[in-house]
């Protein structure tokens, strides 16, 4: 009984490492789509590094390219969330990994954004 025991709580251990995501994958530049907004389909330049342990983000708003940082950004197991104000509205995006190159989530929690590295 007790072997079973550990073999399940070093199952469960784990699983819980697998869904963990490095803020490593998320660093570099990232091209984020939004979809179906009152504007249209937007994309975004994002680009998201980690210095001693925290994680900072930056967005592109117009086309004079001039990245501006994002007010806090926070990775909780294989999700990153960023907060920014664009356009004059104070808006949130989640991130969760897809594969190597890709993420998917929402702005908002309520218009689909597609994110692709950039290379």
């Amino acid at each position: 009984m007790k072997k079973l025991f550990s073999i399940l709580i070093m199952l469960v251990f784990s699983a819980g490492l697998y869904s963990f995501t490095s803020p490593e994958y998320f660093e570099g530049k990232w091209a984020v789509t939004v979809k179906d907004t009152p504007q249209g389909t937007a994309t975004i330049p994002m680009r998201f590094e980690t210095k001693d342990g925290k994680t900072m983000g930056y967005f592109v708003e117009d086309p004079s390219g001039t990245e501006k940082p994002m007010s806090s950004v926070s990775i909780s197991g294989d999700v990153l969330t960023g907060y920014f104000n664009i356009q004059g509205y104070d808006v949130y995006i989640s991130l969760k990994k897809v594969d190597d190159e890709s993420a998917a989530g929402s702005l908002m929690d309520m218009f689909t954004a597609e994110a692709k590295k950039v290379k």
